[in-house]
């Protein structure tokens, strides 16, 4: 199993947790081929299963807490 920041495209608004249909940060690609999406509270709760299932694990989970580029300065 690999944990990786960027294995695959990077997830967007678009996709949605596959247990809550919140936006996805966390991508795991099982080691049969498909794929399941999860919001950052679900990727946490089910990670020790999921690192036993997976074939990589694309975790983007720190956009939550990154200060952007175009953020005022005193937000940064």
């Amino acid at each position: 199993m690999t944990t990786a920041l960027a294995s695959g495209p990077a997830l967007t608004a678009l996709d949605r947790c596959d247990r809550c249909g919140a936006q996805a940060y966390v991508r795991v690609e099982l080691n049969g081929g498909s794929e399941l999406l999860f919001c950052a509270h679900h990727g946490r709760e089910h990670s020790d299963k999921l690192r036993d299932v997976a074939a990589s694990i694309q975790d983007e989970s720190h956009k939550l807490t990154d200060t952007p580029a175009i953020a005022p300065e005193e937000e940064r």
